[in-house]
């Protein structure tokens, strides 16, 4: 059997595949590669099954680091058809209602401004929030009346793309939690209008790329013989977002023990402690003491 690997497969997730059959696909190629059947595998992120685009597949140790890139800020195109707004508020629900006010590119730009920054906004009735242990759209697929609170969230940047006779695509950078589908039917309410969304493509996780992804076709060269290093990206390319910490043999090997770091001459805050090239753990620095809160068990080896 193969050695276990650990890192991230950015897969270009097509239309139709859910976050979990994207995880089941990986699984099965790297079986058929001959990586054993433990293998751990998680996804970075669901991306509804309607949608397209970055879905970061964390591999082996890589997995411990799904929570981050889940509270991670997303980039999301996506295009918003005035005129029909759907109880999905995309294009695979029925329509709710209808409105003739199509708006012009000139008063959505206008518009937002109102919607940047933090904001508040209600996420849809179909979406996999639990209320009382149950998915909200398992309720919301059995009929039953769907309530779900009020959040904050931040847009960051939300630009107009381009625009057409009922229709504008919008680009948006958000932070964790975000519902495109609510900002989109948010902004055509506002715009006196309603909408559902059409388009939706994220162009970024955290800090994978589009330019990082794979089509699941190149994903599946993998389990045909294809050289898993042409897919398979550092664990560490995790953790650009965050400052490194090299660790001396000594310190590596006390931070492997959950030991705290002491005289650290470093700033408070989250780093990647390595040991040479080999990752070690996520560290907080405060007051020049580093605690770990995420050990890995990597291979201990040399440069």
């Amino acid at each position: 059997m193969t050695a276990v690997p650990h890192g991230w497969i950015i897969l270009d997730k097509p239309h139709g595949l859910g976050s979990t059959q994207a995880v089941a696909a990986v699984k099965r190629n790297l079986r058929q590669a001959g990586f054993g059947k433990g293998i751990k595998v998680g996804h970075g992120g669901t991306l509804d099954p309607f949608a397209t685009g970055v879905l970061p597949i964390a591999v082996g140790e890589a997995t411990k680091l799904c929570g981050r890139m889940l509270d991670a800020s997303k980039v999301y195109a996506f295009t918003v058809e005035f005129g029909a707004e759907t109880d999905t508020l995309d294009l695979e629900g029925q329509v709710v209602a209808r409105s003739e006010v199509l708006p012009t590119a000139e008063q959505v730009a206008a518009m937002l401004p109102r919607f940047t920054g933090p904001i508040a906004q209600v996420p849809p009735a179909y979406s996999a929030i639990q209320i009382a242990g149950q998915r909200a759209y398992d309720l919301a697929r059995r009929g039953e009346v769907v309530e779900l609170a009020s959040r904050n969230v931040v847009i960051h940047r939300l630009d107009l793309q381009a625009a057409d006779a009922g229709s504008a695509t919008l680009l948006a950078h958000v932070s964790k939690g975000t519902y495109i589908r609510s900002l989109a039917c948010d902004i055509a309410r506002a715009l006196g209008s309603v909408g559902h969304v059409t388009m939706l493509r994220r162009l970024k996780a955290g800090p994978f790329a589009i330019e990082q992804a794979i089509s699941l076709d190149k994903l599946n060269e993998l389990g045909k013989g294809a050289a898993l290093e042409h897919i398979l990206l550092p664990l560490e390319a995790g953790l650009v977002d965050i400052p490194a910490l090299d660790l001396g043999p000594q310190q590596a090997r006390l931070a492997r023990q959950g030991r705290v770091l002491s005289g650290l001459p470093h700033d408070d805050g989250l780093y990647w402690a390595k040991a040479g090239n080999v990752p070690v753990a996520l560290m907080e620095v405060s007051s020049g003491e580093a605690r770990v809160s995420r050990g890995f068990n990597l291979p201990d080896v040399a440069e």
